[in-house]
């Protein structure tokens, strides 16, 4: 890992800015213009963690600097998983400038964060925190905006893309057992699940189950603390809306945030209501 460090220049707090290396690789420039716009707004430091025990380190040595992700959302999730881990989560409001693919960037762009370098990098200078909820796992896992769980089977295939995201996929496998990673499953399958919202069941074992699909609600129920639940079945549509969501099966995968976790046999997901702040535009 490298860092450096630029003189402050004006901003009020200063900056960890944390450069998922995938996000050089994708797209260097859109990089460089965010780091020099936040370099020359404010005292801003530059770490490109390359593991998840380095990211660890760094946020835990950042003082009063406030972390400012330059990547994709999971880079953010995996920023919001350690400081969470460090009880440091809602200390500090978060920035984000989101670098990556389309597909990659789903999150940033529902919770409102600018999609170009400029405006993004200017609301982390000048924008205002926002409390936002957030979804926590009983492994530790934690999810932005929200987890899907299909029914469809599970194609392993090894992992080829680089940075954080190769890292941290590699890790997850390690702990399963298994050097893979988890691709879900396409098409229109049926798992056996059992679904619980706040103790109420949605579909037990004995019913197929399509999908599962929970989401952080926005607009007035941000910090409400529910989640909203989809059970679709063959057949059946089931909605609730409950602070704590458990899904028991064999074993299945699902997707947090878009990317794949798993397998697992149980889970239990609770909405932490408020637990972090997001630097928005004002306005």
């Amino acid at each position: 890992m490298s860092s450096l460090s630029t003189p402050a220049s004006g901003g009020p707090e200063p900056l960890l800015l944390l450069l998922d290396p995938a996000a050089r690789q994708t797209d260097g420039e859109s990089v460089r213009i965010a780091r020099d716009v936040l370099c020359g707004g404010t005292d801003a430091k530059v770490a490109y963690p390359e593991s998840p025990s380095e990211l660890d380190r760094v946020l835990s040595h950042r003082g009063r600097r406030r972390p400012v992700v330059i990547g994709s959302d999971l880079a953010m999730q995996r920023v919001l998983q350690a400081l969470y881990r460090q009880r440091e989560l809602g200390a500090d409001p978060v920035g984000m400038v989101p670098v990556g693919r389309s597909d990659e960037l789903v999150a940033a762009r529902a919770l409102g964060v600018p999609g170009e370098p400029v405006p993004a990098a200017r609301a982390v200078l000048a924008g205002v925190p926002r409390k936002l909820d957030l979804l926590v796992d009983d492994g530790g896992g934690v999810a932005l905006g929200g987890v899907r769980i299909s029914g469809g089977g599970s194609r392993r295939t090894v992992s080829r893309t680089g940075g954080w995201r190769s890292l941290w996929a590699k890790l997850a496998a390690a702990e399963q057992g298994t050097s893979l990673t988890i691709e879900p499953g396409r098409g229109e399958h049926s798992a056996r699940l059992r679904v619980e919202a706040d103790g109420r069941l949605l579909a037990d074992v004995h019913e197929p189950v399509r999908v599962v699909e929970v989401t952080l609600p926005g607009g007035d129920a941000v910090g409400a603390g529910v989640m909203e639940i989809v059970v679709r079945a063959p057949g059946a549509l089931v909605r609730a809306r409950a602070a704590t969501v458990s899904v028991t099966g064999r074993g299945f995968d699902y997707e947090a945030d878009g990317h794949p976790v798993g397998p697992v046999r149980v889970r239990t997901w609770t909405v932490h209501p408020g637990a972090w702040g997001l630097l928005l535009p004002a306005g």
